[in-house]
């Protein structure tokens, strides 16, 4: 088939390439940065205006500017790290145009240090250079921890929010900063590069937080600081209009006192007035100084002031005032003496000024007693708290526990006596009022017959009969109701005139049946308690992106690639295997292609022999733990299996030769390529192991937590995957990822020679045939990307060559493959179920099957490279299955086996046609030759 230079690319149109969509991401990525740092820059202009109402703001503003300040550094160098990635979406910024908030004031002292000989002016943005990133991030946590430090001088409000996202934020900054120190003179490499860039969406979701947590103490937090402010001031105030006044009626008493000296009470007089007016003026004057000195907005926090001075401003006027107010009150009392007034006159002054000085003090003592508290519960505990645990320590002493028992019963038998007597009381006035009521009546019952109606008990009856209301057919006077009919008497005949003694017995029989109603029970058929309910209702977003651009029938490097194209539009399903009855962690081909291994959750391995149909050749039964890998050896002829601590070798008849204990969890294992050994790589070591079990060597990768490795064909040089334990300070990060790292390292001298940061969970390494391409996988969304390991100096790196970008969003299952001839192809299985198949030179999308055309999700994919079909894979599925996919061109099935799908040549993965179901699935026998019953799909 010959293709068009206008060919389109799968079943889509106008399919951008994958450096378009690269540029067109990084560029979307450092937009969106772009705007939260400036939607942060603009809550830290509003917090600004807002503080200025504030007193002592000077600091929180200048700190304010200065985070501002950082703020526009740290986006310059983002945006230059990002022009180099992104040439053709994000432009330079000139250094000139640099967004400085202090740049006005930095050009006003310019001009006046104009003047100045032999003076150069400092330029900060002389170090706005990549290379000083980590740096940047030290100053840019520190300057956000000045800012918080000046936003908790405020004691009058306190956010735990703002507390919290912003020391988040600088725990991450520091670890970054630190994590950074070992990439000097690595700015301008494009893999460091693009870590850089991805720290953007970590930035910005701290930025978000922060600038959340500060609009609402905007709206919250600043309104309250001003409020307790002006209830301060407004307190001060009060204290000087009343020193002021008081200072005035002191002075004019002491016009009736001043000129009578020579005896002591004349004196006294004089001196406490005297004192009162000095103390009501210093009050008045401490008072207006202590109000300008709140309002002043340069004037320092509450910390950086010398006690003595926040006492005197804070504590003195209201202490004056008190003992103004105090010597006033005893000079009153002396000049009542000393003017020789009435002694009922000198009397009554002095016992209301003493009854006013009293509370005066107890309310003082009051008030210094809850500011002890305060200062030593911090708000735990209240005044009335604190007096109860002393009175309980206080009771709890050996002397006062005795006298407090002895009262105690005193007190319990004077109790029961008054109970007792009040008792006998009652009893005797329940008597008393009986025999009254009788006489009035007219009644000449005996003692007897008395007795004998009061210990009648009426009938038992039930409280939901209508007898038991019979007591409301009497009114108040004892009379019936005019509506109600006579009661009736204890024989059921009814008397038809009521006597006195029969009205006596029924009022009795009454008053009886009412108690014996109202002590009933009540009615237990209650109507049901309401409850509360709540609902909620979760909404999920889905996000489409939509890309336009060229088509990528440009970017195909001839025929083959269009070859390619054709034969992987023929892939499809031709055999379906019930391989495990749980999830298929891991598969692989042997290296002759005649057997595929797989491993499983349920503690099995199984050997198929690959042909047409595949049969089951071997099952490795393991006893305990899951099986998470099977690897074959180079050569042929041995297969690995790895447990959690251990390490079993087979043979291709399935007998296990070895079983080799570890101490440590297993992450993977890896063969030599000569087959001699084999890696297992345990953390941060890997260890070097024989086939007779043998430690034969070890590698330390100190701080990294290798997850895979992979062997150059030279046997000199590892390549490592996996993240930090810590950084090279011991920092962890408070909430962003853990860095990782794919590293090369040196097995002859044992040394580190280049390690290439990433932000995204690494978790497989594979090498191609030619041993410089190297495909590394991740988790999750993450992108596959190939590298390429190449020598500067006798050393080796890795050098970013593509990112396989699928065309929708995909959780990736597994790691990733190379396969085709010479592996020129790279493919990868979604969760989902989707299979994507690239060219790994050109980094062209060649296949996509979709998820509804298989019918369930994918956990593991491996391609067949020596096979007589080239186009041959494998796939492991949740529930256990295993599908083999080869191309329909050139696959011949013989004639007993059955296709699960069959998909025509011009059809696109949407007309994918179910057939009959596999020999497995309905129990069909075929032989080893591959020969049974079996029906033809149709």
């Amino acid at each position: 088939m010959v293709f068009s230079a206008n060919s389109s690319f799968e079943d889509d149109r106008d399919v951008p390439t994958a450096d378009e969509q690269l540029q067109v991401a990084g560029a979307e990525t450092f937009n969106m940065f772009q705007k939260r740092i400036n939607s942060f820059d603009k809550e830290l202009r509003n917090f600004g205006n807002a503080a200025r109402q504030l007193g002592s703001s000077v600091g929180i503003l200048s700190s304010a500017f200065r985070l501002r300040e950082r703020l526009a550094q740290i986006l310059f160098l983002f945006r230059d790290n990002a022009a180099d990635l992104f040439p053709r979406k994000i432009s330079r910024q000139q250094r000139e145009f640099l967004v400085n908030p202090n740049l006005m004031d930095r050009k006003r002292k310019a001009r006046r240090r104009k003047s100045m000989p032999g003076r150069v002016p400092a330029n900060i943005e002389d170090s706005l250079d990549i290379e000083n990133l980590p740096e940047q991030f030290e100053n840019f946590a520190t300057a956000l921890m000045t800012f918080l430090k000046c936003l908790n001088e405020f004691p009058e409000f306190t956010d735990e929010a703002v507390n919290t996202s912003i020391k988040s934020f600088e725990g991450d900054l520091k670890y970054w900063a630190c994590c950074l120190q070992d990439y000097r003179g690595q700015f301008k490499y494009p893999a460091v590069q693009r870590y850089v860039h991805d720290l953007t969406a970590e930035m910005g979701e701290h930025i978000d937080s922060i600038t959340e947590t500060l609009s609402m103490f905007i709206e919250v937090g600043v309104p309250t600081i001003r409020f307790a402010q002006k209830h301060s001031t407004a307190n001060l105030l009060t204290l000087s209009t009343v020193a002021t006044f008081f200072s005035a009626v002191t002075a004019t008493t002491l016009q009736f006192s001043y000129s009578q000296t020579g005896d002591m009470l004349s004196d006294g007089v004089n001196a406490f007035w005297f004192s009162s007016l000095v103390f009501s003026i210093a009050a008045a004057v401490n008072s207006l100084l202590g109000l300008s000195w709140k309002q002043a907005m340069y004037r320092s926090p509450g910390d950086r002031v010398p006690w003595w001075v926040l006492m005197w401003i804070k504590r003195s006027p209201l202490v004056f005032l008190v003992m103004s107010v105090a010597c006033f009150s005893a000079g009153l009392v002396l000049f009542t003496y000393s003017t020789d007034q009435g002694k009922v006159t000198s009397t009554i002054t002095a016992v209301s000024t003493a009854f006013t000085s009293f509370g005066l003090a107890a309310v003082s003592a009051w008030f210094a007693s809850e500011k002890w508290t305060f200062v030593h519960h911090r708000g735990s505990k209240w005044l009335s708290d604190v007096l109860k645990d002393a009175l309980r320590r206080f009771m709890a002493l050996r002397l006062v526990s005795i006298v407090s028992k002895f009262f105690g019963w005193g007190s319990r038998y004077v109790q029961k006596g008054v109970e007792l007597a009040e008792h006998e009381f009652r009893r005797m006035s329940s008597m008393g009022t009986l025999a009254t009521t009788a006489l009035e009546q007219g009644n000449s019952l005996t003692t007897g017959e008395y007795a004998h109606i009061i210990s009648r008990s009426p009938e038992p009856l039930s409280p939901l009969s209508p007898s038991t209301d019979s007591y409301s057919h009497f009114s108040a006077e004892g009379s019936l109701h005019p509506n109600l009919e006579p009661p009736t008497t204890f024989n059921g005949t009814s008397n038809s005139p009521i006597t006195p003694r029969d009205r006596l017995t029924n009022a009795i029989r009454s008053v009886m049946m009412l108690q014996s109603a109202t002590s009933s029970p009540s009615n237990p058929f209650s109507s049901p308690a309401r409850k509360r309910t709540t609902s909620s209702a979760f909404t999920d977003a889905s996000i489409s992106r939509v890309i336009s651009g060229t088509s990528v029938a440009t970017t195909f490097r001839g025929s083959k690639v269009a070859s390619l194209m054709h034969k992987l539009k023929s892939l499809e399903v031709t055999q379906d295997l019930a391989a495990h009855s749980a999830l298929v962690r891991h598969l692989q081909f042997s290296p002759n292609g005649k057997f595929l291994a797989t491993s499983s959750w349920d503690r099995t391995s199984i050997i198929f022999r690959v042909g047409d149909p595949c049969v089951h050749h071997r099952v490795l039964a393991h006893a305990s733990g899951f099986v998470g890998q099977v690897t074959w050896s180079p050569v042929g002829g041995l297969l690995l299996t790895r447990l959690n601590r251990a390490i079993k070798i087979w043979t291709e008849d399935g007998v296990c030769r070895k079983t080799i204990k570890r101490y440590h969890h297993i992450q993977s294992i890896v063969w030599f390529p000569g087959g001699e050994a084999f890696l297992s790589v345990e953390g941060n070591e890997v260890v070097k192991l024989g086939l007779n079990g043998d430690v034969l060597d070890t590698y330390h990768f100190n701080r990294v937590f290798l997850h895979n490795v992979a062997i150059t064909p030279d046997l000199r040089r590892l390549l490592g995957v996996g993240p930090i334990l810590y950084s090279p300070k011991g920092l962890h990060p408070s909430k962003s990822r853990v860095e990782k790292q794919l590293l090369v390292y040196n097995i002859e001298t044992k040394v580190i020679e280049s390690q290439t940061p990433v932000l995204n969970d690494v978790r497989d390494i594979t090498l191609a045939k030619n041993g410089q391409m190297a495909l590394v996988s991740y988790e999750n969304e993450a992108f596959p990307q190939l590298w390429k390991l190449e020598m500067v100096k006798d050393q080796a790196r890795l050098t970013l060559c593509h990112t396989y970008m699928p065309k929708v969003p995909v959780d990736f299952a597994g790691p990733s493959y190379f396969g085709g001839k010479d592996d020129q192809l790279v493919l990868c299985a979604g969760k989902a179920g989707d299979i994507h198949i690239w060219d790994r030179d050109s980094a062209v999308l060649l296949h996509h099957v979709r998820a509804q055309a298989l019918g369930g999700d994918l956990t593991c994919i491996a391609w067949n490279h020596t096979s007589d079909n080239p186009f041959m894979f494998a796939t492991g599925s949740h529930y256990g299955g295993v599908r083999l996919w080869t191309t329909a061109n050139n696959y011949r099935p013989h004639e007993s086996s059955r296709r699960l799908f069959t998909v025509t040549a011009q059809s696109t993965p949407q007309s994918i046609t179910p057939r009959s179901p596999s020999p497995v699935d309905d129990g069909a026998q075929t032989d080893s030759t591959g020969t049974g019953n079996t029906r033809q799909s149709q």
